[in-house]
């Protein structure tokens, strides 16, 4: 949906405004909201554990409570979003682009409600092994943001021409339906297999809640990190100026396209590993960590080749500007670098968190990102001179770094479930 907004708003009469506003707000919105999804990944691990041993009920309840825990959460997190226009200003971002961003973060915060609960119906069903539905909702989302985008940005069929806010609301009507989908399938899954869904109990499992609490919180806070280290770099960015914002804008859109590959196998990953565990089954717990890595790994590796052959064309999907063009293709080479590694830590951390492993990534990411890539992209940024391209130096290493250590952490749980499977030695006969 973000690079369907980017491209549209990008035809716009100013460009380099529009997608800078539309950077800025789906970063900076992204911390915060996806911290509060990343609090449900602990479904992937509850869920699947379940559902490898039969425990229906179980995943019924893990359900109800995240939903709970939504509904808990979506007030907190949309509170900031009004305070919006003193953050950038703080941040001392273009007033054109501030302008056009504001509006746009209130039309995404209205629809947070239903990507949590969304959040909490696809990790579910997901870690049920019930993945075409989800498949079915998004690309018809999709279809919809799109549609949705035409007519409310450019003002057709009737409707006023919003621009770049159109392009939130027409976001945020998606993720209405994308959770109305989901609940409308799980409700006829349950009417035509008798799962008794409708007979869970309703009552608030606490213990339940700490459980995935405790799961989900390492995991957040890995998510938040890696996503907050890119909104920070969006913010540095823009104090540039609009083109190096845009520019910036639509290699991440690009690179975020590629990630969503790896993304979908890291959790298959988790779901796998989860429900091979739940099975008590370590060795087919590896097997699918391992398989998993290796087709995460593979596809990026194509990938990283495609933005080296194809930068002009991918820029120029976005916007017509050769100035923004130019910019742009520096950047994605600077992806390209990264991409392999991407895949490889996208993946082992899926593999992890199916183990229930879930801090190590945490620890890597923070490390690697605030500790030694912001900083050095921000010296190659601001005192050397080398603008977005040295924020997108230093990101590339962090995540080379990342991919080799969750490498290695993802072998070291495989020789322990290794050992959990070695058959114990017979007694000696006395």
């Amino acid at each position: 949906m973000g690079i369907v907004d980017t491209v549209m708003v990008g035809h716009l009469p100013n460009s380099a405004d529009a997608i800078g506003a539309v950077s800025i707000s789906t970063n900076l919105f992204n911390v915060l909201a996806f911290f509060g999804g990343g609090l449900l990944i602990g479904l992937d691990t509850l869920v699947s554990h379940a559902f490898g041993a039969g425990r229906r009920e179980d995943c019924h309840r893990s359900l109800v409570n995240s939903i709970y825990l939504s509904f808990v959460m979506t007030p907190i997190f949309m509170a900031p979003f009004w305070f919006y226009a003193p953050l950038l200003q703080s941040l001392k971002i273009d007033p054109t682009v501030s302008a056009l961003a504001i509006p746009y973060m209130k039309a995404l915060a209205v629809g947070l409600l239903p990507l949590y609960l969304y959040f909490a119906l696809r990790r579910t069903l997901q870690a049920m092994s019930m993945v075409r539905i989800i498949a079915f909702a998004l690309i018809t989302a999709n279809i919809i943001n799109a549609l949705g985008n035409w007519v409310l940005i450019y003002g057709k069929w009737g409707f006023p021409a919003m621009g770049v806010v159109g392009s939130g609301w027409s976001t945020t009507v998606s993720r209405v339906y994308l959770a109305a989908v989901l609940v409308g399938y799980l409700l006829w899954y349950d009417r035509k297999h008798r799962t008794d869904l409708l007979k869970t109990p309703i009552e608030v499992d606490l213990p339940r809640i700490r459980r995935l609490l405790a799961l989900g919180f390492p995991a957040a806070l890995q998510l938040t990190l890696e996503i907050a280290v890119f909104a920070l770099a969006t913010a540095l960015i823009g104090r540039l100026g609009a083109v190096p914002l845009s520019s910036h804008q639509i290699a991440l859109n690009t690179v975020a396209f590629t990630y969503m590959i790896p993304l979908g196998v890291s959790s298959a990953a988790a779901v796998r590993v989860g429900q091979a565990l739940g099975r008590n089954d370590p060795r087919a717990a590896a097997a699918a960590g391992n398989a998993s890595i290796f087709i995460g790994a593979s596809f990026m590796a194509a990938a990283s080749i495609a933005l080296l052959v194809f930068p002009y064309w991918i820029a120029r999907m976005y916007t017509p500007d050769l100035t923004i063009i130019r910019s742009t293709t520096m950047l994605l080479a600077a992806g390209a670098a990264f991409q392999l590694f991407d895949g490889i830590q996208t993946v082992a951390t899926g593999a992890l968190r199916g183990a229930g492993d879930t801090r190590t990534p945490a620890l890597c990411h923070f490390t690697a990102y605030w500790v030694i890539g912001m900083p050095l992209g921000a010296w190659l940024c601001f005192s050397r001179g080398w603008g977005a391209l040295g924020i997108w130096i230093g990101l590339s290493l962090a995540l080379i770094l990342i991919g080799i250590v969750l490498l290695f952490a993802w072998r070291r749980t495989v020789r322990r479930l290794a050992v959990a499977v070695q058959p114990q030695e017979a007694p000696v006969a006395g």
